[in-house]
């Protein structure tokens, strides 16, 4: 249920505001209308607690301990590689865990959209982590395709074993939420990566004890290192777009603009943009011309629009009139 109530400034310039239920809405008159929808629509409330990147954090340094220390004993130039590679996993889970605690921290007088954006960030510099850490693997391929070693293969299976087990069960921490959250989706591609490097360095130990072919052990982590940098790029590429202030793949603005251009009265849409606060809250600011006598419903009908298509926070200015920053109007 919606209600206005009208006042007046000080400078006698006549306001108008509109709530509803799902956030508040402000419609100025000075020619045109604003409207700010706030709002979280997202299937279900996404949880970026930080829980779980603690409890992964803890348990991974841990195992980077005893698996660097098991590559020492063994001789294994894998294990102490993989040891470093999931040394990168700690950094990435504090960051992404750091960016989720900061993402609930509230706005300031500067950032004024609180710090969100931290998410985003999180999941760039993640995603470049995991990047850097192929090329380390890959690195140590090749110099050990030219120089195989002979190693521990026993310990070395046993210990990737119980690596698998780690980094599969890190990862499921975050399967829930990392269809919502780019810096979950992170978190949870990076551990996922990491228990596919274990199931590799396994098999590759388990070829090794039955043939004495030690070369294997480089050919495999190279196989690996291909498959981590496809799984590893739609995060990159959708890290870089949200820290570019690019739309969320998830809202379509070609249909966005269609619906909001199809609404009654409505002439023509512009300065139409779509960005993302975080990994999971979308904004959106946009100019509607329009003929319409009741603005407070258009405002009501457009900001429903935007929270269709996930679109939490809006800003949506009502122009009864073409304005000059409009060519086309």
């Amino acid at each position: 249920m919606a209600h206005t109530h009208d006042h007046q400034d000080p400078a006698g310039h006549g306001h108008e505001h509109g709530h509803d239920d799902h956030g508040h809405d402000h419609a100025h008159g000075h020619g045109h209308h604003h409207g700010h929808g706030h709002g979280h629509h997202h299937h279900g409330p996404v949880d970026t607690g930080d829980w779980r990147y603690l409890v992964g954090l803890v348990v991974n340094l841990v195992f980077v301990i005893c698996e660097f220390t098991a590559g020492i004993i063994s001789g294994s130039t894998a294990l102490m590689a993989d040891a470093g590679h999931n040394l990168s996993d700690v950094m990435g889970l504090a960051m992404a865990g750091g960016a989720a605690v900061l993402a609930r921290r509230a706005a300031g007088s500067r950032l004024t959209y609180g710090f969100g954006k931290a998410t985003v960030l999180a999941a760039l510099a993640n995603a470049l982590l995991l990047i850097f850490a192929c090329g380390a693997i890959a690195f140590e391929a090749v110099r050990r395709l030219n120089d195989p070693a002979p190693v521990q293969s026993g310990l070395i299976m046993a210990v990737a074993g119980l690596g698998f087990v780690i980094n599969l069960g890190t990862a499921l921490l975050f399967l829930k939420s990392q269809h919502d959250d780019l810096n979950a989706r992170g978190a949870y591609l990076h551990m996922l990566a990491d228990a596919a490097v274990s199931v590799g360095v396994v098999i590759s130990g388990a070829i090794i004890m039955f043939t004495g072919w030690a070369i294997i052990d480089p050919l495999v982590s190279l196989v690996i290192v291909v498959v981590i940098v496809l799984g590893t790029w739609g995060l990159l590429k959708d890290s870089v777009g949200l820290a570019m202030d690019g739309a969320p793949n998830s809202v379509k603005l070609e249909a966005l603009r269609e619906e909001l251009c199809g609404l009654p009265g409505v002439r023509e849409v512009h300065d139409l943009h779509v960005w993302g606060l975080s990994t999971t809250e979308t904004a959106l600011t946009a100019h509607l011309v329009h003929d319409r006598v009741d603005a407070d419903v258009l405002l009501a009908e457009a900001q429903a629009i935007a929270r269709r298509h996930d679109i939490g926070h809006s800003t949506l200015q009502l122009e009864p009139r073409p304005m000059p920053d409009c060519p086309r109007c």
